[in-house]
């Protein structure tokens, strides 16, 4: 077992620390706002710790999930941040979605504090964090990898080395581009369904079985259709992922034309008050009167 700290509780930090503390790692966790860190201990094993830098002490791996670049440079290298605390050769692991850039950027610094950093954005949602099945997409030297795979077990069922710093990210990327055409895709085909008059259910069990299927169907289908919008995901957080994608295709020379076109589509949800509604909303813009 090792020693680990995790920063950063919400609704995807917070499972994934639970499932390190049980399965026997000791475990320090930090969080911005206190009460969710002293909820935390109170739940798993572990201790807090009101800094990052304190949180890091002595930790053989930090993990992170916090917001965005700039978050992840204050509990990084910001004051008080965990880089300058961390002991030799320990390994900084971050599950934020983040850009490929500040990843990169983090690596160095890094290695300039003696430490290692993997970049590691997950996919698999609030559920996927709760059950402890989520999968990972890792960015960072191979040995390092090797040495971090087996603690973040604890919380994954599928764990993907994808090369260099700044991989994971683009990775994840790719996974948000994926997932915002099959939503959309999936949102136009219901609307056009229901419109029709056919019968959801069976349309569902009929073309599930077929070229149409997708975990979206599975785990969506029925939902968007009853109107139901609250199962972890938010809308904000979706644009986010997505302006990171386009902000890399302006750089690299990918075109985006689809990815572009649904980002719009969540800001016109956004605009009807869905923030805080799951990707699966998009259907709500095509059932308006």
């Amino acid at each position: 077992m090792a020693k680990v700290s995790f920063i950063g509780l919400g609704v995807m930090g917070y499972p994934m620390a639970g499932h390190l503390a049980r399965a026997g790692h000791e475990t320090v966790v930090y969080n911005r706002t206190t009460a969710k860190a002293e909820k935390c201990v109170k739940e798993y094993p572990g201790k807090l710790a009101p800094t990052p830098a304190l949180a890091a002490q002595g930790s053989d791996f930090v993990f992170s999930c916090v917001g965005n670049d700039d978050d992840l440079r204050s509990i990084t290298i910001g004051k008080d941040g965990a880089f300058g605390a961390m002991k030799k050769d320990a390994v900084f692991v971050d599950h934020t979605t983040s850009s490929a850039q500040v990843a990169r950027e983090l690596a160095q610094e890094a290695t300039a504090h003696g430490v290692h950093f993997l970049d590691a954005p997950v996919s698999g949602g609030q559920a996927g964090a709760e059950k402890g099945a989520l999968t990972v997409m890792i960015g960072g030297e191979d040995t390092v990898y090797t040495a971090a795979e087996p603690v973040i077990r604890a919380y994954a069922h599928a764990i993907q080395h994808m090369g260099p710093s700044g991989a994971g990210q683009l990775a994840k990327m790719v996974n948000q581009i994926c997932i915002a055409g099959v939503v959309q895709g999936l949102a136009e085909g219901l609307n056009f369904a229901r419109t029709a008059g056919l019968n959801i259910d069976k349309l569902l069990a009929a073309i599930g079985k077929g070229g149409a299927a997708s975990w979206q169907m599975d785990n969506r289908g029925k939902t968007m259709i009853d109107g139901k919008f609250d199962f972890g995901f938010a809308v904000d957080w979706m644009r986010k992922d997505l302006g990171i994608c386009l902000d890399e295709a302006s750089r690299n020379g990918a075109s985006l034309p689809v990815t572009a076109l649904v980002d719009q589509f969540y800001a016109d949800v956004q605009r009807a008050g869905g923030n805080r509604w799951d990707t699966s909303s998009l259907i709500t813009r095509l059932t308006r009167k």
